[in-house]
């Protein structure tokens, strides 16, 4: 898909935490509706394990797919599913920052064990 497939499809993040909370997310891809880039903005800042959570909620609210269009396989709507899609992604995001900058950082154990 050339260009657009790195820049668009499922979400991809760079993220720097600093005392537990979100300091700088970079969205290396995002979804082509432009809820990834949205929902960041409301995501910068807040403590990490609010933050993921809260990625999901703002991603279905941003999301433009249809909430009708069930997916019989997922046996989710399209912006139940981009929510949970978007959270995992940076939950990754967290993880890898945690093991590429500071092998030896230590979370609180409520962080931890989300990110795990």
């Amino acid at each position: 898909m050339g260009t657009y497939g790195e820049e668009f499809g499922a979400p991809e993040f760079i993220v720097k935490v600093s005392n537990g909370k979100f300091v700088d997310i970079t969205v290396k891809r995002g979804a082509p509706c432009g809820a990834t880039w949205e929902s960041i903005r409301r995501v910068l800042n807040m403590p990490v394990e609010e933050g993921i959570i809260r990625m999901g909620i703002e991603a279905q609210f941003f999301c433009t797919a249809d909430p009708a269009g069930w997916d019989p396989i997922y046996a989710k709507s399209p912006i139940h599913l981009a929510g949970e899609i978007h959270a995992a992604a940076l939950k990754r995001a967290v993880r890898n920052e945690d093991k590429a900058t500071s092998p030896n950082i230590k979370y609180p154990n409520n962080i931890k064990n989300l990110i795990s």
